[in-house]
């Protein structure tokens, strides 16, 4: 088959796909609380959005800070392709061609828009007892505006009663989040968030564990109202979701993938978490797809771990497939035994080491 067949591939629905890494549509678009439309307070937000946007798409809390992108704090309009207000905020919208190309020159890392999708349990107790934040409750909001501050997919659990018997704040603080695993299922996330949260003179503490896939991570933020200690959990998680994503420049190179379980329902989901990559289709073979990208194999190893892929070696491929059968010439007894003929050497330009092999 020809890779003639996409068309009639991106036709097909993705119903039956669980939806796991996200594309973050806005994480060019900065919003900044301003006290006032003068042209001082605006100048400091635009500094203050220059720096929310580095710190999203590197994971590093003080590149923009260095000296490297000091031309850029002198005049950040260079990369910013319009602004304007809504309410007490600064809305800025970024070129993304000129931004990551900036970056790029400054030798920043760069994490690209298909990032893990998040499904935070987030606790707030109080004296009466805690809650769970729910989708479409009034306290969600915070947690939305947080998660798009910090350019992350943040997804919440619906809180029914089922699930505030579950997520209780033993399960949440636990390290084992067996509990929370089986209640998260159906919400399809990549990376799983449990967050307390509570009141102490005045200030607001949380304490906060993440995990994705076999790696746990952890913390502690304080800060003066719910919305600002909103931010300062989601800012820790993408510090250290971050380094497992970003490829410093340089890095790239030419590679092959064979991707090994493909079929019509997976095809689009594989374009999407691909396509950043340059991505060509070279080949298809029943169920494997061959692409050529420009990626690290660090990078694809990540990414495509979003859609649940795996990497294989050549060597467990070949102990798998079938030997095919070698076709036997009739044998002469009348004639000599003739010696076996040494096989000729493999050639290194077929070495399978050149191919990075994933399957479902």
């Amino acid at each position: 088959m020809r890779p003639s067949f996409r068309p009639l591939l991106f036709c097909l629905s993705l119903l039956s796909l669980p939806t796991l890494a996200a594309t973050v549509s806005d994480l060019y678009q900065v919003r900044e609380t301003v006290a006032s439309q003068q042209p001082e307070e605006r100048d400091a937000a635009l500094q203050r959005a220059v720096e929310t946007l580095v710190m999203r798409l590197t994971g590093k809390p003080d590149a923009a800070k260095g000296s490297a992108l000091a031309e850029l704090r002198k005049d950040p309009q260079q990369i910013i392709s319009q602004y304007g207000y809504e309410g007490d905020h600064l809305v800025v919208d970024f070129d993304a061609v000129s931004t990551d190309r900036s970056l790029r020159q400054a030798g920043l890392p760069l994490w690209g828009v298909n990032r893990p999708a998040i499904l935070a349990w987030w606790l707030n107790e109080t004296v009466d007892g805690g809650n769970i934040v729910g989708d479409g409750q009034a306290a969600a909001e915070p947690l939305r505006e947080a998660a798009q501050h910090r350019g992350l997919p943040l997804r919440l659990p619906l809180a029914d009663l089922s699930e505030q018997l579950v997520a209780t704040k033993e399960a949440l603080g636990a390290k084992d989040p067996g509990e929370l695993r089986s209640a998260s299922e159906r919400y399809g996330a990549d990376a799983l968030l449990a967050v307390r949260t509570s009141e102490t003179d005045g200030k607001w503490q949380a304490s906060w564990q993440l995990w994705l896939g076999d790696d746990h991570d952890q913390g502690k933020a304080e800060a003066a109202d719910q919305a600002a200690l909103a931010d300062a959990v989601l800012l820790a998680v993408s510090e250290r979701l971050a380094p497992r994503f970003v490829v410093a420049p340089g890095a790239s190179s030419t590679q092959t993938v064979e991707i090994i379980g493909a079929d019509l329902s997976r095809y689009a989901e594989l374009q999407r978490v691909l396509e950043p990559f340059g991505a060509q289709l070279q080949s298809v073979q029943a169920d494997r797809l061959i692409y050529k990208v420009n990626a690290s194999a660090e990078q694809l190893r990540t990414q495509l771990g979003l859609l649940q892929l795996h990497e294989v070696s050549a060597a467990e491929l070949a102990v798998e497939a079938p030997a095919p059968a070698e076709p036997q010439a009739p044998v002469d007894a009348s004639q000599a035994p003739v010696a076996p003929q040494a096989a000729p050497p493999t050639s290194p330009a077929s070495a399978s080491g050149d191919v990075l092999y994933f399957r479902w």
